[in-house]
Order: C-alpha cells, then sequence, then structure tokens
C-alpha cells in the first residue's frame, strides 16, 4: 500500500499570523517576515506529525492510494479521515494498462474513525491479478485554518512551538511529543479493532 499527498497545504491556510503571536513575536517592525518561511516550516512538520499521530487529515487536499489487493470486496476502510469524496478509482492491470471504474459501482461511507470505500452493488471491482488498484481522495476537515476542532488547532501550535523552541536541540528521543499535545489529539487517534481490519 501507498498512501501519496498529490496536493500540498496551500500557505494561505497555514496559521502564521496566529503562530507568531502564539510565540509573542514583536511586530510592527520592518523585519516581521523575516522568519515566515522558518514558522511555516515548523507549522508544516507540526501538522505532518499530528496528521500521522492521529490518521486526521487536518487541512483539505487530494490524495491517492494504491494497494494491490482489496482486505474485504464488502468495503474497504480507507487510510485517513474525515474524507469528503473519492475523486476517482483506476484499476491497474500487470501491465500497467489503466481502467477508471464507473462511479456509479461504489459509494463513500463517511465515519470520523475508519471512513470506506463500499459497493453499490454485492461486492468492489475485482482488482487485476499482478496489479492493483488506485483510489484518489479528498480529505480534511476544511480548507482553511477555522475549519480545524480548536483543540487540534491548539495542539499543532504547541508542537510547533516545542519544535522552534528546540530546533537545535539533537538529544531529544525518537517520537518526542509534549505531553500537552498528547492530550489534546488524544481523543482523535484511531482505535484499532480486529486486529487492524478496520470494518
Amino acid at each position: 500500500m501507498m498512501l501519496i499527498e498529490e496536493t500540498p497545504i496551500p500557505l494561505s491556510a497555514l496559521p502564521v499570523a496566529e503562530f507568531k503571536a502564539h510565540l509573542r513575536l514583536g511586530s510592527g517592525f520592518a523585519e516581521d517576515s523575516l522568519q515566515d518561511s522558518v514558522l511555516e516550516s515548523f507549522l508544516r512538520a507540526a501538522i505532518a506529525a499530528i496528521e500521522a499521530r492521529t490518521g486526521k487529515i487536518l487541512i483539505a487536499r487530494e490524495f491517492s492510494w494504491t494497494l494491490t489487493a482489496w482486505r474485504d470486496q464488502l468495503g474497504q476502510a480507507l487510510p485517513v479521515a474525515p474524507v469528503s469524496a473519492i475523486l476517482d478509482l483506476v484499476l491497474i492491470d500487470a501491465a500497467e494498462g489503466e481502467e477508471i471504474v464507473d462511479p456509479v459501482l461504489y459509494r463513500l461511507v463517511q465515519d470520523m474513525q475508519r471512513p470506506r470505500i463500499a459497493p453499490t452493488g454485492t461486492l468492489l471491482p475485482t482488482v487485476p491479478s499482478g496489479g492493483a488498484v488506485r483510489v484518489r481522495f479528498a480529505a480534511g476537515f476544511g480548507a482553511g485554518w477555522s475549519d480545524l476542532p480548536s483543540d487540534l488547532g491548539q495542539a499543532v501550535l504547541l508542537l510547533a512551538a516545542h519544535y522552534y523552541e528546540y530546533r537545535n536541540e539533537t538529544g531529544l528521543g525518537d517520537g518526542c511529543m509534549p505531553f500537552g499535545v498528547t492530550s489534546l489529539i488524544e481523543r482523535y487517534r484511531t482505535v484499532r479493532l480486529f486486529g487492524g481490519a478496520g470494518r
């Protein structure tokens, strides 16, 4: 399985001004925007870390997900949430020929934990032998920063500030995340049931 982010988070969706205020950086100076690219990189890193930890996409964008077989032809859980739309579904044969599946044959079952692609009939289309299926979908709470739940937005600012404060520190352990951040995102983490079957 391979998940690819097809569209990046636009700069306009990043809360650079809110982050400056959170850090209590000075304003009203000619060099106000001097650190913007650095702050942007910390915000992007914090968003990526929280998305990885929770399985939730914060800012809306498009993804493609390729897999070699359905886990269950009665319905396949998608790797992230919330998903707003299935954009297309493509079957890829062993010779890398592609066939777009008619959208009437499948539907999105929306869920904040485990959204699924489900057949409108009995089964999802059969994945070609030696081939794959690619699902392209749109996911995220919304297009702008204000669309995020407030606790997730606060978690991003806290984690980005942590990265900023310790930007020269090399002795922190792998996966280090401040307690305040982990407590804010805990309720968004996906609960794994049935050995990860996700049905």
